[in-house]
């Protein structure tokens, strides 16, 4: 399996784009209670793709993966340090987890179909995969001002009926709402703060705009910043600034 000099595993080089990552892509407490509901009872988590540390229940026993060592550095001390491995590898023997989950990494694995039954493999409970669904991705406003985004985002997202298939057993899927004030820093958490996306630090935070050329990301955000300026943004999507939440892409897959 090819990783980059800094250890990541997937088409993104953290290494690159993993800077500062932690202050834009933190746990929303909304998004986390419905995480904690999915892991049930269990005692024992492993949290695959785990980076900064987002999402990981405070009140069990974590045991993080993450293979880019810039995400590792990351994380805040009252986490345990992370193991240096891939999804696709994991290190653990059959059944050694109550419950598995991953949020916002599987469409970064090379083979997310190999890394799902890996962590359906070494749980004996439920596994829980944060994730969006391909489908709706591009139906978010950006797709108006920076279209080659969100058809990145669209295309490295595995589609929801793969990974029910990966993951085998009763599964169920949820889609979450993303609420107006959302703290973690993905696209869509900017639905009704759209001045957020033209902070450059925001944007690195959210992987698909590494994969779109400078000069044409640039486009983008002059784009946009003209739109928020001459109020056409506003005329088109002003109604989102006060609407309590989203309901976009942003999806639960539970196998239990």
């Amino acid at each position: 399996m090819t990783r980059t000099e800094d250890g990541s595993a997937g088409d993104a080089d953290y290494g690159a784009i993993g800077t500062g990552y932690a202050d834009h892509r933190r746990p929303d407490p909304r998004i986390a209670a419905a995480v904690l509901t999915a892991l049930g009872d269990a005692r024992t988590v492993l949290n695959v793709g785990a980076g900064a540390g987002s999402y990981e229940p405070a009140d069990r026993e974590v045991v993080a993966v993450e293979p880019s060592r810039a995400m590792r550095a990351q994380r805040p001390a009252h986490l345990p340090a992370a193991i240096d491995a891939v999804a696709e590898e994991l290190p653990f023997p059959d059944g050694a987890f109550d419950a598995a989950m991953t949020t916002f990494s599987v469409h970064q694995w090379s083979d997310p179909a190999r890394g799902l039954a890996e962590l359906r493999r070494v749980s004996t409970g439920p596994v829980v995969v944060l994730t969006c669904d391909p489908a709706l991705v591009e139906r978010y406003w950006l797709a108006d001002y920076a279209p080659d985004v969100l058809a990145t985002e669209a295309r490295r997202y595995p589609a929801l009926r793969s990974v029910t298939d990966a993951l085998g057993g009763a599964v169920a899927i949820e889609y979450v709402p993303v609420p107006l004030d959302c703290r973690d820093g993905f696209n869509e958490a900017y639905y009704g703060r759209p001045e957020r996306l033209l902070d450059p630090a925001a944007r690195r935070s959210c992987s698909a705009w590494s994969f779109v050329a400078a000069d044409v990301a640039a486009g983008y955000v002059d784009a946009l910043a003209t739109a928020l300026a001459d109020g056409s943004w506003d005329a088109a999507h002003g109604h989102l600034r006060t609407r309590p939440s989203y309901a976009g892409s942003l999806a639960l897959v539970v196998s239990r």
